[in-house]
């Protein structure tokens, strides 16, 4: 089988290409290593940049998301128990978040393939991409029992750190950027409905909290854990006193959020990581497998959303005029907005965290920093600017 493009993940980046290609007349074939539930249900980030919003709205995947999603306009800090509001739309000329999750965004695309009749492979085991050097790389992979070869024009790896494109890119032109950091989230889901209407980060000196939302009904928060800490070493009572702790202020003492059934419980990892290059020949690597944020910023899925639309645009000025001055670039053109979300994502993170080994002076530095972003609005304009999206490369 032979296809134009040959995407390997249906994630969101994956099948928001796949979606971009179709309407542009250029077929594809996606094949996923998990099955269609699995897909639909694996709990990821759940707030969208303003480019984000607007590219899945005009890629006619936007029906649901604004029927259901909840626009923010802000996020709230909590340090030194006191709060202080960032609002998004008076510092970047109207720019906002829109909070959906990600589950419900794969839920929509993979409707939107079925619906189109695209090729959309689950239970797809790809196991090599081959002869990126070529004029017809090769995807190798396992379905319904059978080893199976997809020979594609260009492929797309969308599928993740662990994903088997990234080593396409052979070992003596590929370099490696990372960091892990010396503490873990432990986020969990409840029944409960938030407490209030935008997100809320909060830096304590018992550590980091994040309160976020999933729907009315649904919250999604987060604590900062120790690494290695397991999921049943938090008792959900546990849980939600030390999230009460972390949050509280001065000017409302008896706030606490409101308790419900603990649905889900995990704990992530905080790592950064950056591959670069991000094509060899005519293998491209989009979201996760190039590049990994910690998620203080909510940029991952943003990352990866901005990373599929230049390649779209790419491959149809290729197709239009057989032009490939926009795939040439692409590596580069992507890689100083990740640069940008790294950067995003390492101030908020070592900015809101109590790292393990911090002494009371690096404390005060980040209270110092946090003061500045809460009282001046150069400050602030920075923070809601990276938040809400930088542009997108033309």
């Amino acid at each position: 089988m032979h296809t134009t493009v040959g995407i390997v993940g249906a994630g969101p980046a994956g099948l928001l290409l796949a979606r971009l290609l179709h309407n542009a007349g250029i077929d594809s074939v996606v094949l996923e290593r998990r099955d269609r539930a699995y897909v639909e249900q694996r709990q990821r980030a759940g707030i969208l940049e303003q480019a984000t919003v607007d590219a899945l709205r005009s890629a006619g995947a936007g029906e649901r998301m604004d029927r259901e999603g909840m626009p923010h306009h802000g996020i709230e800090l909590r340090f030194g128990r006191r709060a202080h509001r960032i609002d998004f739309p008076s510092l970047t000329g109207g720019r906002s978040v829109m909070v959906y999750a990600q589950t419900e965004v794969v839920k929509d695309l993979i409707a939107l393939r079925l619906a189109d009749g695209g090729p959309l492979l689950f239970d797809a085991d790809v196991t090599s991409v081959e002869g990126a050097d070529s004029d017809s790389p090769t995807i190798r992979y396992r379905h319904e029992g059978r080893e199976q070869t997809l020979t594609c024009d260009y492929v797309i790896g969308c599928d993740g750190f662990h994903g088997v494109s990234r080593h396409a890119i052979p070992a003596s032109v590929r370099t490696t950027y990372e960091r892990t950091y010396p503490y873990s989230w432990l986020g969990i889901l409840a029944e409960a409905p938030p407490v209030y209407e935008e997100l809320i980060y909060a830096h304590s000196e018992r550590g980091f909290a994040l309160a976020s939302m999933r729907s009315a009904s649904v919250s999604r928060l987060y604590l900062q854990v120790p690494n290695g800490t397991a999921p049943a070493d938090w008792s959900d009572e546990r849980i939600w006193d030390e999230l009460d702790a972390r949050f509280a202020t001065d000017g409302d003492p008896g706030w606490k959020l409101e308790r419900g059934p603990v649905t889900s419980k995990a704990v992530l990892p905080m790592r950064s990581h950056v591959t670069e290059p991000m094509r060899h020949g005519r293998v491209f690597l989009a979201g996760d497998a190039a590049h990994i944020v910690p998620p203080t910023g909510a940029k991952g899925l943003n990352l990866a959303a901005a990373d599929v639309i230049v390649l779209a645009r790419a491959l149809t000025l290729w197709r239009r005029t057989g032009s490939t001055a926009l795939l040439d670039a692409y590596s580069d053109t992507c890689l100083r907005r990740v640069w940008r979300a790294e950067h995003f994502s390492y101030f908020m993170t070592t900015t809101l965290h109590a790292d393990p080994a911090q002494s009371a002076f690096e404390t005060r530095l980040q209270l110092s920093q946090l003061e500045r972003v809460a009282t001046s609005p150069h400050a602030a304009a920075e923070l809601a600017e990276n938040y809400t999206g930088l542009p997108l490369p033309r």
